[in-house]
C-alpha cells in the first residue's frame, strides 16, 4: 500500500485526535515500518489494519465510519496535489465513469506499485451508475467515500447504495443516483 495513505490518514487522525492519538495507536501496532512512512513508500496493508483497528478501539468509533471521514481528507489531499487527475470532467458521472480507464491509469503512472482496486462499469445513464468494486483490501467504504467526495467537488447531490456480493467485502456493487 503506498505511503501517502498512511501519510494522510496519520495527519487526518493528529488533526481530529490530536498527536497523542497517533503516538497511542502507532505504540499499539505492530508495525514492521514502526510508524514512520514516506508518501512515496510502499508498506505492508496490515499496517493499515492495525492502526485504523486502534483507532477505531480508542476512539469507539466503527472502522465504516472512520473511512468515510478518512476518504473526505484523502480526497482534499489527492485534489490538491494532482488536480490535473480531474480538472477536465465537467460532471462526477463521467469522471466516476472514467475511474478504471483514465484515473487510475494515471495514479499508476504517479505511484507505479500502487496496488489499486477495480472498479467496473455495469450500467450507465445521466442520472444512474452502477459498478462493482473488486479488492482483496476490502476498503469499500473508503470507495463510496471517495464517490461522495467526488459528487460534493461537483455540488451535485447524490445517493450511493450498495451490495457486498461477498462476506469479505472485496466485492460490492455499487448503486449510485444524482439526487
Amino acid at each position: 500500500m503506498k505511503g501517502i495513505i498512511f501519510t494522510e490518514f496519520l495527519e487526518l487522525v493528529e488533526e481530529k485526535f490530536g498527536l497523542a492519538m497517533v503516538d497511542k495507536i502507532i505504540n499499539q501496532s505492530n508495525l514492521e515500518s514502526d510508524g514512520v512512512y514516506t508518501s512515496v513508500g510502499t508498506y505492508e496493508f496490515s499496517e493499515m489494519l492495525q492502526l485504523i483497528s486502534h483507532l477505531s478501539e480508542n476512539t469507539d468509533i466503527a472502522i465504516d465510519d472512520l473511512l468515510m471521514v478518512y476518504a473526505e481528507h484523502l480526497f482534499k489531499a489527492l485534489i490538491k496535489s494532482h488536480p490535473n487527475l480531474v480538472s477536465h470532467y465537467k460532471d462526477p458521472m463521467s469522471l466516476l465513469a472514467s475511474i478504471e480507464n483514465h484515473i487510475h491509469v494515471e495514479v499508476k503512472k504517479i505511484y507505479p506499485d500502487a496496488q489499486l482496486p477495480t472498479f467496473e462499469l455495469e450500467e450507465k445513464t445521466e442520472d444512474k451508475m452502477v459498478m462493482v468494486y473488486k479488492s482483496d483490501k476490502a476498503l469499500y467504504m473508503l470507495g463510496k467515500g471517495l464517490m461522495l467526495e467526488t459528487f460534493k467537488l461537483f455540488n451535485v447531490p447524490a445517493n450511493i447504495d450498495m451490495e457486498k456480493l461477498n462476506d469479505q467485502g472485496t466485492e460490492v456493487r455499487f448503486f449510485i443516483n444524482k439526487a
